[in-house]
């Protein structure tokens, strides 16, 4: 295993090379994650993405690094404290880097040999390359696929002169011999979507959830989606909203700060009784914060957003995998039971590349039924918001029914008609409300990780899950003595396995993305158990499985 950085300004093209050198690794018959850290900003500053890369699959990032090319000497400065002993330093034979493990390259020379001097990132590309002992075969094809034709010659060149510039010193051992994917945790939640049908994507741009209106952008066509960027939020999810009313299976994407301005559309969702679908790609609030940062501080927030009282669902999305799969199942949840549900994300998740395997399409949970009796004709006039005792009412399109069908934000009777009836108001919260009953038979328990006849249980609850995990099985190799709930389906609460865990364990320590706990405290609040200790950072970057080991130990005071 390999865990390389690649580091410089925003406008220095790390984030082309990182691309390209992730889909040489990957045909080489790697498993690997990448994350990416940059400032909000479009030249300047510092920006890096790290690389984790071998023989198998990972699902979190680790601090110490194996490597690092450094395009500049903020690079180095920014991360040499993290590098091993024993590792590398790639960079031009300019920089002013004083450090033995360094590796200096006449990088700049050669990419002006080649008459552009831009292609310097291609030079070092070739010169990992050859570092880590791998073929150039696909390299043709990589750079057909990544850049414009006309730029692929003299970056092919540029790759294939830094291959003559090192030996190999590194050596894999790939063993991928399945089909991999290799996407973003956002390019994922589209996949879902569309898996599962989606006809409608609404949205306005809003770091880190742009990239899923681009992906749906440049699918509409093939997939036959209707996608628009909308003036602000407000008209994002209040066009989803006419969409799924028009019959649509429909979705609104945003982050916290646009969520905010969402609620009371989602409230008329929910007593309109609505199917719809918001995706919060959370980022450090609150206002501004940090624009491309991540966190997991929205949980409580989206749990109770807009006024009064209805049923929701709240889905937090754990890997790539998960996000391709709870996000075709969300789709049939909100169908099936005509309400909001809100996917949980955030931008370590969105941005985040990593090999899975295919995509199983016969694995994505089918929740629809036949559609609740519509009748024939108005006569007698349709309900639309009929009293039955699961609380989901027949639904009817307009313009695909004779039935008239009358929607409202008021509170409303049988019909769709606004009423003031003190009666008819209990019956129709109620109404809504039964909803939860069936819901909650449906839920997903929370994962356990671990073993079995753990002392002390570590809980979590979407993006921490790969930093969880393998820091569960670091902590087991020397005392068998932990394990780890992580909530996908977090409200309403699936509380079983957590109960019966709780009674085992002699601690629970709670393990977030945000200042206050937010998960603790709603495990509090729904299942009477209290943490006794936290793991939590709040500094915009994310958990690794470091952080996690340092915690524990910090609560041991020391293994």
């Amino acid at each position: 295993m390999y865990n390389i950085l690649l580091g410089g300004a925003a406008g220095d093209g790390i984030e082309t090379m990182s691309a390209i050198f992730e889909k040489m690794l990957k045909q080489s018959g790697c498993h690997l994650f990448t994350i990416r850290d940059f400032m909000s900003r479009v030249r300047g500053g510092h920006n890096f993405t790290q690389i984790r890369f071998g023989n198998q699959p990972f699902h979190a990032h680790r601090d110490t690094l194996n490597g690092i090319f450094a395009i500049d000497e903020t690079t180095y400065l920014e991360h040499q404290s993290r590098l091993s002993y024993d590792g590398f330093i790639l960079c031009d034979e300019s920089l002013a880097i004083d450090d033995f493990r360094a590796i200096k390259c006449p990088l700049k020379k050669t990419a002006a040999n080649l008459g552009n001097p831009k292609v310097i990132n291609s030079v070092a590309t070739g010169a990992l390359l050859k570092l880590f002992d791998i073929p150039l075969d696909q390299a043709a094809g990589t750079l057909k696929a990544s850049l414009r034709a006309d730029l692929v010659e003299v970056n092919l060149s540029a790759i294939k002169m830094g291959y003559a510039l090192l030996n190999t010193t590194h050596h894999l051992s790939p063993v991928v011999t399945s089909e991999q994917l290799l996407l973003s945790g956002n390019t994922a939640i589209g996949l879902g979507a569309v898996a599962a049908g989606i006809r409608f994507y609404s949205a306005y741009p809003m770091s880190p959830s742009t990239s899923l209106l681009d992906f749906f952008n440049a699918q509409s066509s093939a997939m036959a989606i209707a996608v628009e960027q909308a003036e602000d939020e407000i008209a994002a999810i209040n066009m989803a909203i006419g969409a799924a009313y028009a019959g649509a299976t429909a979705m609104t994407g945003t982050s916290g700060g646009g969520f905010s301005l969402m609620v009371e559309a989602l409230g008329f969702a929910g007593i309109a009784e609505i199917p719809l679908v918001a995706v919060d790609v959370q980022r450090p609030g609150p206002a501004t914060g940090f624009p491309t940062r991540t966190e997991q501080s929205d949980l409580k927030f989206v749990i109770s957003a807009s006024q009064g009282e209805f049923p929701r669902m709240v889905i937090a999305l754990r890997d790539h995998a998960d996000c391709f799969y709870q996000t075709a199942r969300s789709l049939a949840l909100a169908k099936k039971y005509q309400i909001p549900v809100i996917l949980l994300s955030d931008q370590y998740l969105a941005d985040s590349t990593t090999t899975v395997p295919l995509f199983d399409v016969n694995k994505i949970v089918c929740l629809d039924q036949p559609d609740p009796a519509v009748p024939a004709t108005d006569d007698p006039p349709y309900q639309r918001y009929a009293l039955t005792e699961n609380g989901i009412s027949p639904l009817a399109i307009p313009g695909k029914s004779p039935a008239l069908v009358r929607v409202d934000s008021d509170e409303h009777d049988p019909w769709g008609q606004i009423t003031e009836s003190a009666t008819i108001r209990n019956q129709m919260v109620n109404k809504r409300q039964n909803k939860l009953k069936a819901l909650k038979e449906e839920l997903i328990e929370p994962e356990f990780w671990g073993s079995h006849q753990c002392q002390s249980l570590l809980v979590g609850f979407g993006s921490t899950s790969g930093a969880i995990k393998e820091a569960v099985d670091i902590l087991n190799q020397n005392e068998n003595n932990y394990g780890a709930l992580i909530f996908g389906d977090i409200y309403p609460l699936p509380t079983e396995r957590l109960r019966h865990f709780a009674a085992q364990v002699v601690e629970i320590i709670n393990v977030e993305q945000n200042a206050t706990g937010q998960l603790a405290s709603l495990i509090r609040e729904e299942a009477l158990i209290s943490c006794d200790h936290s793991i939590l950072k709040y500094d915009g970057r994310q958990l690794s499985v470091d952080d996690i080991l340092n915690g524990i130990k910090n609560l041991k005071g020391g293994f």
